[in-house]
């Protein structure tokens, strides 16, 4: 098997939506004997947050059954192809690509006035058969990122299929958690271009362990800049320096100022009894 059948797209989180096609170019792969790939880009065109890190993505796409993920960077040489340039050049030359499985209202190359019925009959000129993808359904990147940013991060893992989740590196804070009888670990995300869930307290896993995760500001105590700070429930250990991966089951509320720290304690209590009746 030397050719492929392949697909092309950001596939940033790597939704329902997306495992669906990813799934047709498996079986399709597989029906004519050729090998499948994923075709995505190292950064959206819009440079808007990203769901995934690209490392992480390519692992959920390869989880799929993909045969291979190329990643194209996209470059000003990239962004100024015709969709003819691209398919003959990169898809037919460079990669190989005899099968083109693409939505039907999917757009690529520099000229967005052309479409499918375009890519079609440049397929038929380049040998590479160009087939319309049925209907992906109402799962969209950008929906699970509005979901995000309004916190609603059990219904983002319903498109997801999945928690969200955000990895990063345990730094040294200012011990407030501590002081307050909650220890927490201030986590740098690895990916500064992840999109963060709107502030507010969640519920949360860290792999095997349980535990709550504040994103704010933290009012209470004057301004701050913004933090990632979680705290796992029955756990006695150094964490600075370790690598957390961070994945969220539920907002449990929104952050808000606290007239005294005592006042904070008690609604932390509360936090946590009821981020343990989540988890």
């Amino acid at each position: 098997m030397s050719g492929y059948v392949a697909t092309i797209g950001m596939f940033d989180g790597v939704h329902a939506g997306h495992r669906f096609v990813l799934g047709q170019v498996v079986s399709e792969s597989r029906r004519r004997g050729l090998r499948s790939l994923c075709i995505t880009f190292d950064h959206s065109p819009r440079h808007e947050q990203v769901l995934t890190p690209l490392a992480e993505k390519r692992q959920l796409i390869l989880a799929t059954g993909i045969d291979r993920v190329e990643v194209l960077p996209f470059t000003p040489a990239l962004k100024s192809m015709t969709a003819r340039q691209f398919m003959c050049d990169v898809l037919r030359r460079r990669l190989g690509v005899e099968v083109l499985l693409t939505g039907y209202d999917n757009r690529f190359g520099h000229n967005r006035a052309e479409g499918f019925a375009d890519y079609r009959r440049y397929g038929l000129e380049l040998g590479i058969d160009v087939v319309a993808l049925p209907a992906e359904g109402s799962v969209s990147s950008s929906r699970v990122r509005q979901l995000l940013q309004d916190g609603q991060v059990d219904e983002a893992a319903r498109c997801l299929g999945r928690p969200y989740s955000i990895s990063g590196t345990v730094v040294h804070g200012e011990h407030l958690g501590t002081r307050l009888g909650f220890p927490t670990a201030n986590i740098v995300p690895h990916c500064p271009q992840q999109l963060v869930p709107a502030p507010g307290v969640y519920a949360v896993t860290c792999g095997t362990l349980k535990g709550m995760m504040n994103i704010g500001t933290r009012p209470t105590f004057g301004p701050h800049g913004q933090t990632l700070e979680v705290h796992l429930f029955d756990y006695h250990g150094d964490l600075y320096g370790r690598q957390l991966t961070i994945g969220f089951v539920r907002r449990l509320r929104a952050e808000r100022p606290f007239q005294s720290a005592a006042e904070l304690i008690e609604q932390l209590k509360k936090d946590a009894l009821q981020a343990q009746q989540q988890l």
